[in-house]
């Protein structure tokens, strides 16, 4: 008996199914970033790609907010090659973020941002008061 009652019930449920596969109206929108910040990121992306390309340590430092993910002990450019820049931009890494598609979020504290995603890392460049910068590194989970 059960197994008929599963059948039944599975045939009914058959026609809601494309209801479900179906985004809800309601659904959130992908952000947009605004035409001026977006112009603004793709020339800051520019050269920052071109420092990467260049194996410019000291030129993506520069396009670091300092210190780096609010971590004392990578207050300085110094720091920064030696604890950021030497292990996280390994030239798959580098390679990654010359091809990405950079994906725009604004956050809950109203911070724009920009992500590129390389495998397990999401690199984040955020408009901050000094302009955009980079700013983080997170995980890809």
């Amino acid at each position: 008996m059960k197994f008929w009652l599963r059948i039944v019930l599975a045939a009914a449920l058959v026609p809601l199914a494309p209801a479900f596969a179906q985004a809800p109206k309601n659904a959130p929108k992908k952000a947009v970033a605004p035409p001026a910040l977006q112009k603004e990121f793709d020339g800051f992306i520019a050269k920052f790609r071109t420092a990467l390309k260049a194996i410019d340590s000291a030129a993506v430092a520069g396009m670091t907010r300092l210190p780096f993910m609010k971590d004392d002990s990578i207050r300085d450019a110094a720091q920064f090659r030696e604890k950021v820049y030497k292990p996280y931009f390994t030239a798959k890494n580098r390679a990654c973020i010359q091809r990405g598609k950079a994906v725009y979020d604004r956050d809950g504290e109203n911070n724009d941002n920009f992500f590129i995603f390389c495998g397990e890392k999401i690199f984040v460049f955020t408009n901050t008061p000094a302009g955009l910068l980079f700013t983080e590194i997170g995980a890809n989970d």
